[in-house]
């Protein structure tokens, strides 16, 4: 059973949602990037219910500025009186508790392993954490709606629209030349990689370290992370190859 629960935090009121069970095992959920408790997709209301369903409660939350909560967001990094007060108020609704683990992605990662000892967590769960908190560097409000509306006016922008030439990014590696083609320019001795492509990421990986094999280059000079982040990609992002068992 789903329920709604207030709860408050330094002179705001907070909103969660406690998937009850009675296990004494309890999970607590941190949306990151400013998402509401729900996720993506709804990802994270139903990572909660199938938690639920396996005989663990599990616990959701708006922080302050966010959601259902009140007050103001001021990021992940004064976030700590947020956690600290969900935990409480989780530990309240579900007395049996006497040990909590808590799962967060990007941000949220970075809330729980800052400050997930503190607020009373037991263990963690951390997916993609960051290091740095982006700064709003927008240009002023007027200034973004004269650029666009300088693109709406522009012919040229109608027509690259037309031949398909809006959202291309990226590019196809779809064999191993494509990798060799790719790494070209630089020296794999002197480039730290990042292979943020859950599920892929170990084919990625493979076609990499041949292409660097192709080279000369042995696998032992070579540095980077792969991420492997089943969680987020299945309930978060809803974009997936397998689910989060196989994955791992």
């Amino acid at each position: 059973m789903r329920r709604v629960i207030a709860f408050p935090c330094g002179g705001d009121t907070l909103i969660g949602s406690l998937d009850a069970a009675s296990g004494s095992t309890g999970l607590v959920i941190v949306s990151g990037g400013n998402e509401v408790r729900v996720g993506a997709h709804r990802g994270m209301a139903q990572l909660a219910a199938d938690v639920a369903a396996a005989g663990y409660p599990a616990f959701r939350f708006d922080r302050r500025g966010i959601g259902d909560s009140t007050g103001t967001n001021h990021g992940f990094l004064s976030s700590a009186d947020d956690l600290a007060a969900a935990v409480a108020g989780f530990r309240r609704e579900a007395p049996q508790i006497d040990r909590i683990v808590a799962f967060g992605n990007c941000d949220a990662a970075s809330t729980l392993a800052l400050f997930g000892r503190a607020a009373g967590i037991d263990r963690v769960l951390l997916a993609n954490p960051w290091i740095v908190e982006d700064r709003d560097d927008l240009p002023p409000d007027a200034a973004i709606r004269a650029r666009y509306a300088a693109r709406l006016r522009s012919p040229a922008a109608w027509l690259r629209l037309a031949r398909g030439g809006v959202g291309k990014g990226g590019v196809a590696i779809d064999s191993l030349g494509d990798m060799a083609t790719l790494i070209e320019p630089f020296d794999p001795q002197e480039t730290f990689i990042s292979l943020v492509v859950t599920g892929m990421g170990p084919i990625m990986f493979a076609l990499y370290a041949q292409a660097c094999l192709d080279r000369g280059v042995p696998l032992d000079r070579l540095s980077g992370v792969m991420l492997n982040d089943p969680l987020t990609a299945y309930y978060g992002a809803r974009t997936y190859i397998l689910p989060p068992r196989p994955s791992l």
